[in-house]
């Protein structure tokens, strides 16, 4: 058994937070003594554990998802889930992958889809190109990160290739989660050709999935020792403690 305030200690966040995880029923629901405390035993301590870790690499929204399903004994659809999340962190990689060869050698046409040679696309055409939806683009418009210009007859937006090139770059700054005020920093010094500080942040943003991809391995680890004990029923969290599952870095 445990007390909130050692759970808390360990994981070095307060009882408060232990309290909501329990309001969003992502742990299941604590027993309490007849003077209200609430005590925790080894099963809740591996979700908590498991919750801690899963958040720093795949964020708490998944974790949301998730923890119901492994507590309604839905592994398998968890798993799923968390799969698709890191399908999408290798996407982003290639995306980053691809904005750095563009920036650093120009080679537009080696890393989107096919583009017939003309002076402007429409939105629709440079959607496809960069694999992002038509409303991704007017929302970076939105945004202010991209100003393409207007056709004078019908008001249609209208993409030069410059444009497009600007939208891959985008598309992989947002993907970094860097802030709205870098990605216009890294595009005016596009504009000024001025490649180096987006090169840069590009380069950043690629180091950063790769140590994300590592802190996903890591919580991947506490959720394989939490489902081996979801499913076979066990209260036993000691080999959890002793598991690959210690706070190493890597």
């Amino acid at each position: 058994m445990y007390k909130p305030i050692e759970i808390a200690k360990r994981l070095g966040i307060s009882t408060s937070a232990l309290r909501h995880y329990e309001s969003w029923g992502i742990v299941p629901k604590a027993e309490r003594k007849e003077n209200g405390y609430r005590i925790y035993t080894e099963e809740h301590a591996a979700y908590f554990d498991c919750i801690r870790a899963m958040n720093a690499g795949f964020g708490m929204k998944l974790v949301r998802e998730i923890m119901p399903l492994i507590q309604e004994r839905n592994i398998t659809d968890a798993l799923w889930r968390v799969s698709e999340v890191q399908a999408e962190l290798y996407e982003d990689k290639k995306k980053a992958e691809q904005a750095l060869k563009i920036l650093e050698q120009d080679r537009i046409d080696e890393v989107v889809k096919p583009m017939p040679k003309k002076n402007w696309y429409s939105i629709r055409e440079a959607a496809e190109a960069i694999g992002a939806a038509n409303s991704t683009l007017r929302h970076w418009e939105k945004e202010g990160l991209i100003e393409p210009e207007r056709d004078p007859e019908n008001g249609y937006r209208k993409y030069t290739r410059n444009d497009v090139r600007k939208l891959l770059v985008i598309r992989t700054l947002q993907n970094a989660v860097y802030s709205l005020d870098v990605v216009k920093d890294v595009l005016a010094e596009m504009d000024k050709h001025n490649l180096a500080e987006a090169i840069r942040i590009t380069r950043e943003s690629l180091v950063y999935l790769d140590y994300l991809v590592k802190v996903q391995l890591r919580g991947l680890s506490y959720l394989y020792q939490l489902c081996a004990m979801v499913e076979e029923g066990k209260n036993d969290y000691s080999y959890l403690k002793n598991s690959i599952c210690k706070n190493t870095p890597f």
